[in-house]
């Protein structure tokens, strides 16, 4: 019997303040909102409790302060199950927080727009990780953000590479990557915006119809680094796989009203690859991701939003008409 996939994320904590409004301030304006909140987050994190949530055994490495947040963050891996007993506290300098402002109206989608304040997550440094040099072995996957310094991604491919371990980078925020970097992927997932500043390739759309010639160029480019496969998201117009021999896009699962949009990508990100180590092919750990986000997405809140492995599997029972085999998510149960 297939054990569980283990998967180990090295990547941030943040705690999201956020605050939902009618309408965005323009500059100098001041408007009233509707709520405040908070709520655990982080792309590192987010993708560690989705992944668990849907099954995988997840260890979480990162750093976050001394402080209430850097409890509180912890605190919700825990409950999800996630081992985080690598996970750094520093006194020294506070837990990282994101200002997430959310536009939200009767009628028409939500919007986001966030900063993030990085705090502890960006002294992470060496010493702190030297121990998966040898421990990366244990794993079936390894997946980076980029709200880590960028030597500690590089660092963690490179060790992963070295055992043969695959590794995913979900590359947002936004950021030059080295070709040392990406000759060490496994995966690489950006969305549209992000897959653009790295290839100089627009992707051109017109609402959800997107450009496939763009998509392919995109791909295409990030191939000739040495990056193995290509995963770039796409918002509503759904997203793609790609690699030397595959090139499989799929719409959106537009099944739901969209509440908020944030952790939607890590989501994605996070189901995709536990798909992936669980033994499905890529075009049903792409299905599988898609339905996953879209929960997400209908849900208020980063990590409040990931859903479990039944919620999934019954809205893509009671949705999807494609011949998915459910007996291949068993292993995640």
């Amino acid at each position: 019997m297939k054990r569980k996939p283990k998967i180990l994320v090295v990547g941030s904590f943040v705690m999201d303040l956020i605050v939902s409004t009618e309408k965005f301030p323009n500059s100098g304006e001041t408007v009233l909102g509707q709520s405040f909140r908070t709520a655990p987050g982080g792309k590192g994190a987010n993708q560690a409790v989705q992944a668990a949530r849907l099954g995988a055994e997840v260890t979480m490495v990162g750093k976050v302060g001394n402080d209430d947040f850097g409890k509180r963050l912890i605190d919700s891996c825990k409950e999800s199950g996630i081992h985080t007993g690598f996970v750094v506290t520093d006194p020294s300098v506070s837990s990282a927080v994101g200002n997430v402002l959310l536009e939200v109206g009767v009628g028409r989608a939500a919007k986001n727009r966030i900063i993030v304040v990085p705090g502890a997550n960006m002294t992470l440094v060496p010493e702190e990780i030297a121990f998966l040099r040898e421990a990366v072995s244990q794993y079936d996957m390894v997946v980076l953000q980029l709200e880590i310094p960028m030597s500690i991604n590089e660092l963690v491919a490179k060790y992963a590479f070295e055992k043969g371990i695959p590794v995913m980078l979900n590359s947002a925020p936004s950021a030059p990557l080295s070709d040392k970097l990406l000759s060490h992927l496994t995966y690489i997932s950006p969305n549209e915006h992000e897959a653009a500043d790295l290839t100089g390739i627009q992707i051109r759309r017109e609402g959800n119809r997107v450009n496939q010639d763009d998509l392919k160029a995109a791909t295409n480019f990030l191939l000739s680094k040495g990056v193995k496969n290509v995963v770039i998201t796409l918002g509503s117009a759904g997203a793609v796989v790609a690699n030397q021999n595959e090139f499989i896009y799929e719409p959106c699962a537009d099944v739901v009203e969209v509440s908020d949009p944030t952790a939607a990508g890590d989501s994605f990100v996070s189901a995709f690859i536990t798909g992936v180590c669980s033994g499905l092919k890529h075009w049903q750990a792409l299905h599988f991701a898609n339905y996953a986000a879209a929960l997400t997405v209908s849900r208020m809140g980063a990590q409040p939003s990931l859903p479990r492995l039944q919620e999934v599997v019954e809205l893509m029972k009671r949705e999807d008409h494609t011949d998915f085999d459910f007996s291949l998510l068993e292993v995640l149960k």
